[in-house]
């Protein structure tokens, strides 16, 4: 299994700056895809960003030019770099993983439990 270990989330004021980070562990024989994405209630969870293991990035419309995703391979850890906060990026931001185990040739996503991030002054 894949174990992914989420820190970085809290309480920031509006045009703030947090840093996410997932670390992930476990049997993994390969990490395919890392992302961050994001929840409120009475909402479906939305992509916030993703990296692929080759570098490439994708990002939702509405955090481009004040987010910004990083991996690093070495240690099986994703960031996500969070700028000009606004009161509506506050969320439950959970990591995912699209991974693969050691023992396996099935690519599946894996969870983290969920990190709370609030904008408010």
């Amino acid at each position: 299994q894949v174990q992914l270990v989420e820190s970085g989330g809290g309480l920031v004021q509006p045009g703030g700056s947090l840093r996410l980070s997932c670390a992930a562990s476990g049997s993994i024989g390969n990490i395919n895809r890392m992302g961050w994405y994001r929840q409120t209630p009475g909402k479906e969870r939305e992509l916030v960003a993703s990296v692929t293991d080759g570098g490439t990035t994708n990002y939702a419309d509405s955090v481009k030019g004040r987010f910004t995703i990083s991996r690093d391979n070495a240690k099986n850890t994703v960031y996500l770099q969070m700028n000009s906060l606004k009161p509506e990026d506050a969320a439950v931001y959970y990591c995912n993983v699209y991974a693969r185990l050691r023992w396996s040739t099935r690519t599946m996503d894996y969870w983290g439990q969920g990190t709370q991030v609030t904008v408010s002054s």
